[in-house]
């Protein structure tokens, strides 16, 4: 691959893998005035956020297959333009419940997106070339967290939330015309002949316990990454009473270290083994979670809450950069399964533990620090147990 069209590819790609935060971060800072808006509880607003990332991992068990069997492009193409109407309709309900739907829909149709494009990652590159590529795609990726919560933050000033939701839909928009001109990058005859063999898939790869054990760590991370991300408007805005346009600069902030530290597995790729890159992040988000954990209990300073998330934010771009490349080292004839699972799975955690983060109503940050604290613990456990031991037989990894 020339290097022109390696920087298209990996902007096209790290834009439609951004879907993620750009559906769950921009509108982070709109939350406690939707609430209102709304007259609902803590816990059912941070549900959108939920609606949204259980749909999105529903939606990427099926565009896995979809993909393996039809191609990238076509199912590409119809998610995207699928996912601009969603966004659409977000923006004109006037309910909670027609806005959860809306919500769940969007995370449906952004999931054929994310899981694609980390297919078409693997269709492209292997070994090496898939840590260092992967990792210029999460750098991309990174740059949405930050820009998101900012933008949003600033939508505010002159609209409501509603505006959000119609920057998505333009965005959605703007993907879909691309999707249009993408060159197809899984031959037909490397496809899965029907559904039934590329839903087969499945299967294998959950006997790969090897495989499993990423997708458990992955999962561990989401629940403790979301868990982050649905309390810290809360955590910020109501504990700590900055405002919407402070809380967009904090979190835009955490997130440009998630930029920094996904640059490093792509320079020490082939120079520092993937599992080492792994055991740091592992070890180091331990060490955040614990901080943060004391912060909390300690009510101490804003300064030293964030000083916290320092040191655990930033290890999910190297967790997630090394733990996808060694995964999906030996799974190339099924990479859209793989990344399916991969995706949706670490998804849905992180979906299903969003909602106990405001348990304990918008002025206690105990449950979201648990969570994070849970979370980074069954992370360093299953790297451990799961994955370590494999790598410690001296078993093989194909190209």
């Amino acid at each position: 691959m020339d290097t022109q069209r390696k920087i298209k590819l990996t902007v096209f790609l790290g834009v439609l893998v951004a879907l993620a935060p750009l559906a769950t971060d921009m509108y982070l800072p709109a939350l406690p005035s939707m609430n209102n808006e709304f007259n609902v509880g803590t816990s059912l607003i941070q549900m959108t956020l939920s609606a949204t990332m259980v749909g999105m991992a529903l939606g990427q068990l099926f565009a896995g297959p979809v993909s393996d069997m039809c191609g990238r492009k076509i199912p590409l193409t119809i998610g995207m333009a699928l996912f601009t109407l969603a966004s659409a309709g977000c923006m004109i309900a006037d309910d909670i419940k027609f806005f959860l739907v809306f919500r769940l829909i969007q995370g449906l149709t952004g999931a054929f997106g994310i899981v694609i494009a980390r297919a078409i990652a693997r269709d492209c590159t292997s070994g090496a070339e898939l840590t260092r590529f992967f990792s210029m795609l999460m750098t991309v990726n990174g740059l949405a967290p930050i820009l998101a919560p900012v933008i949003g933050g600033q939508i505010l000033v002159f609209a409501d939330w509603r505006g959000v939701f119609m920057l998505l839909a333009l965005i959605g928009l703007l993907l879909t015309t691309s999707c249009v001109k993408f060159k197809e990058t899984l031959p037909k005859n490397s496809r899965a002949k029907n559904f039934s063999s590329s839903f087969k898939n499945y299967g294998g790869l959950f006997r790969d316990k090897y495989f499993l054990g990423h997708c458990l760590l992955q999962c561990a991370w989401f629940a403790l990454f979301f868990a982050y991300i649905s309390g810290s408007a809360f955590l910020f805005q109501d504990i700590y009473n900055v405002t919407p346009q402070t809380y967009s600069l904090i979190f835009g902030g955490l997130s440009c270290s998630l930029v920094v530290t996904g640059m490093l597995p792509m320079r020490l790729a082939g120079k520092v083994p993937e599992l080492k890159m792994l055991a740091w992040a592992v070890c180091q988000a331990m060490v955040g979670a614990i901080l943060f954990m004391a912060c909390v209990l300690a009510h101490t300073s804003i300064e030293l809450t964030i000083l916290s998330l320092f040191v655990l934010v930033p290890m999910g771009s190297v967790l997630g950069a090394t733990s996808f490349s060694l995964s999906m080292r030996n799974h190339g004839k099924e990479a859209g399964a793989a990344s399916a699972l991969l995706g949706s799975l670490p998804m849905l955690a992180g979906g299903l533990m969003t909602p106990l983060v405001g348990i304990a109503g918008n002025q206690n940050a105990l449950p979201m620090a648990i969570i994070i604290l849970v979370g980074a613990f069954l992370t360093l456990t299953i790297f451990w147990k799961l994955i370590f031991p494999v790598h410690q037989r001296g078993a093989r990894f194909s190209a």
